[in-house]
């Protein structure tokens, strides 16, 4: 049984979704949500199979879904009105495009690559490197408190960190968590405002206020929230660089 989330701000586009889904016993509609923030939350509620992603929504759009998910993904089907993103999207979705209005047939052959693929749940290739695929970097990210998720904008960002096996998102004011792996989030940063100054933690350069170098080649930075970190030798020097630059 494949387990299927819809998601889409406009509630004719999910009810004819469901309407199609009927037609595939071995498929379920487990929930709905109307925005990018409901769907992600629902995910996390509900570790659905499937998600039928539209694209354009408020909160935030599918795309900043799709790059928020962790691992174990579910595989996702976008839907749009949209047909600009449709060469991106085939290089980042994990099992299909489709344009609104969907017809019966385009979602049929979709479905059959999921079940084609196995485990539903499966799903970890194109949408690590998600923005990277379009040559384009995230300009917000989806963080959790609790079971609550916040859109961030890049410009609020301080820090990304890796502990104890959880991503963190470091802000002025907090600490948020994420699902996505630190090296998936390297892969898809704008490496212009972002840096790598260890294997647990992602600086944003301008948020650098000070910055200690010690005699073993190593160094210390202090970003804008008062946080201190390490910086691994092998990278301070291309840090100071782009620093200066």
């Amino acid at each position: 049984m494949i387990r299927a989330l819809l998601v889409d701000d406009e509630q004719p586009a999910r009810e004819r979704l469901r309407q199609l889904l009927s037609a595939h016993p071995d498929v379920t509609v487990v929930g709905e949500a109307d925005d990018g923030i409901e769907a992600a939350e629902k995910i996390a509620e509900l570790a659905p199979d499937l998600v039928l992603l539209d694209i354009q929504m408020p909160g935030a759009s599918g795309l900043d879904v799709a790059a928020s998910l962790g691992r174990p993904r579910p595989a996702v089907i976008f839907c749009t009105a949209y047909d600009q993103y449709a060469v991106d999207a085939f290089e980042l979705s994990a099992v299909d495009y489709l344009l609104k209005p969907v017809n019966r047939a385009r979602l049929a052959a979709a479905l059959d690559r999921v079940r084609a693929a196995g485990a539903p749940r499966g799903h970890d290739r194109a949408l690590d490197e998600l923005s990277h695929a379009t040559g384009l970097s995230p300009t917000r990210f989806l963080a959790r408190r609790g079971a609550r998720f916040r859109v961030v904008p890049v410009h609020d960002v301080v820090a990304f960190t890796f502990i104890d096996g959880v991503t963190h998102l470091i802000t002025l004011t907090e600490q948020l968590t994420m699902q996505p792996t630190l090296a998936a989030l390297a892969r898809r940063l704008d490496s212009v405002t972002f840096f790598q100054v260890s294997r647990t933690a992602i600086i944003r350069l301008d948020a650098v206020r000070e910055a200690k170098p010690f005699a073993d080649g190593t160094g210390e930075i202090t970003l804008a929230s008062g946080t201190t970190m390490p910086v691994a030798r092998r990278r301070w020097r291309a840090l100071i660089e782009k620093l200066e630059s």
